[in-house]
């Protein structure tokens, strides 16, 4: 377990980010007193000499707003859902507090988690703590920021086509998108049901895998749910942290190299593969020819499944409601999603209702439906032959705010590694690979694995990162040059 799991009480961290998120804004609402009340329960059943839950037990959490808690807010960053208080928690949540871990609050997000930068909340943007006019990626940026501004210790994200691992790229912290079905999703507010997928963000690889081992394993709430055995992730990182990957198989996705990707994030790179070859791991080159059709294919498979789940959004039954005295059904279900959807939620929703309207589907929603199943060949074939797959996160570091937020396809571009892992349902994660020589801002590595076989990129991933905090003097997470405050 990571030395500053255990620094300040779940009530000291509630005070810190009541005090000193303004600038960061990673927190749309704080649980402090239903945190405190977890935690009491975690003192009394040490005091008294019971086993604590989990070896989690007692250490506070950040949550992303879009998976369910029974008695607090959840808005998933959107208008639509700005006083909605769920009435149960979602089985992520309910795993978390049988655990013993406290909820710190919840944490800020692009609405419905459409984006990768948060600036689509709409309350406002999440900054990144490492540089306060960029963003702190997305859908998940908020969680990410929390931990990087050291405002919790343990998080958890959602990832659609790479809503957790790029903002763990952006912000040097990890963030595991575990194999689709590893994790329920009973309880998350829907964007696209056959990617959505809750996991842990931390600030290490074994807090990462330690939290993976909490909300994974099978739940009968969850029809997608696998009834398999949850990987030893645990035991994986830990194995990974003697630093030998001898024997092990790494493969460099040809695909995911050339135009676009920034010199500093190449170097980067190429420089985590040399460490793996020194810690004992055999690189060779694969080629997934297929990987180039998943941005276009993702952005109509996604966008239709939200056409359809956000359909629910119909003024009548929760969430937002437009008066207009007089109007029938259709005129207040009209003028509430005209003011309750933003703007990257409505393109994303006429995206997708054209895709699936009459004499279009096939076309579109079919067609990309059909690369969806040519990707997930290219990866059983990559991993015929090597343990793990390799590659940039993300293909550039934080931009700034409001950069890209008038050019969507730019915005899209950021996902441009992370959708083909969401399209085949395998595990990938990120994990910082230092600091870009282009700009001093962190860059991530991210590192695939077969479908349920979880644990090859938790033994992978504890090795590089042992390798490089034993290079650098520390974690790279101990360089940031921000909110010196915020970290006392």
């Amino acid at each position: 377990m990571s030395s500053d799991l255990t620094r300040f009480t779940a009530a000291e961290l509630a005070a810190k980010i009541q005090a000193g998120d303004g600038e960061v804004h990673a927190f749309l609402h704080v649980a402090a007193e239903k945190a405190r009340e977890v935690a009491r329960g975690v003192d009394a059943d040490v005091a008294a000499g019971r086993e604590p839950a989990s070896p989690l037990a007692g250490v506070p959490l950040a949550l992303k707003d879009v998976v369910t808690t029974e008695g607090i807010p959840t808005t998933a960053g959107s208008r639509m859902l700005e006083h909605w208080v769920p009435p149960y928690d979602a089985t992520v949540t309910a795993r978390l507090y049988q655990a013993g871990i406290p909820i710190l609050g919840k944490t800020n997000m692009d609405e419905f988690a459409m984006g990768s930068s948060t600036e689509n909340s709409a309350y406002g943007p999440t900054h990144n703590p490492w540089a306060l006019d960029r963003i702190p990626g997305g859908s998940g940026g908020g969680s990410a920021a929390a931990l990087a501004a050291f405002q919790a210790p343990l998080a958890i994200g959602t990832d659609t086509g790479g809503s957790i691992r790029q903002p763990g790229s952006v912000t040097g912290t990890v963030g595991v998108k575990p194999t689709y079905g590893g994790v329920s999703r009973y309880g998350l507010v829907a964007f696209s049901s056959s990617l959505d997928q809750a996991g842990p963000c931390a600030r290490t690889v074994l807090d990462a895998a330690l939290l993976h081992e909490v909300i994974a394993g099978h739940d009968r709430m969850d029809s997608t749910s696998i009834d398999a055995p949850v990987p030893p992730v645990v035991e994986a990182a830990r194995q990974g942290l003697s630093g030998d990957l001898s024997g092990v198989r790494v493969g460099i996705v040809r695909e995911f190299s050339g135009e676009g990707y920034e010199t500093g994030v190449t170097a980067s790179f190429e420089a985590a593969v040399k460490q793996l070859t020194v810690l004992g791991a055999e690189v060779v080159e694969v080629s997934c020819p297929h990987f180039g059709y998943a941005l276009p294919a993702y952005y109509l498979i996604a966008p239709s499944e939200c056409s359809s789940n956000l359909a629910r959004f119909d003024a009548m039954r929760y969430g937002l409601r437009v008066q207009l005295p007089g109007a029938g059904a259709e005129e207040v279900m009209s003028a509430t999603r005209e003011a309750g959807f933003g703007a990257e939620v409505k393109r994303r929703i006429m995206i997708g209702t054209y895709a699936l309207s009459s004499g279009y589907y096939d076309a579109y929603y079919g067609q990309a439906q059909k690369v969806r199943t040519l990707i997930k060949r290219d990866f059983d074939a990559a991993f015929a032959g090597v343990d793990v797959l390799v590659s940039p996160t993300t293909p550039t570091t934080a931009f700034k705010i409001g950069e890209r937020v008038g050019n969507p396809m730019s915005m899209y571009l950021a996902d441009l590694c992370t959708v083909p892992a969401s399209l085949a349902g395998v595990p990938a994660m990120s994990v910082p690979s230092g600091l870009s020589a282009d700009d001093g801002l962190p860059v991530g590595l991210q590192i695939m694995a077969p479908a349920l076989q979880d644990h090859r990129m938790y033994r992978v991933a504890a090795a590089y990162e042992s390798a490089r905090d034993a290079a650098d003097g520390g974690p790279l997470i101990n360089r940031i040059p921000e909110l010196e405050a915020v970290k006392a």
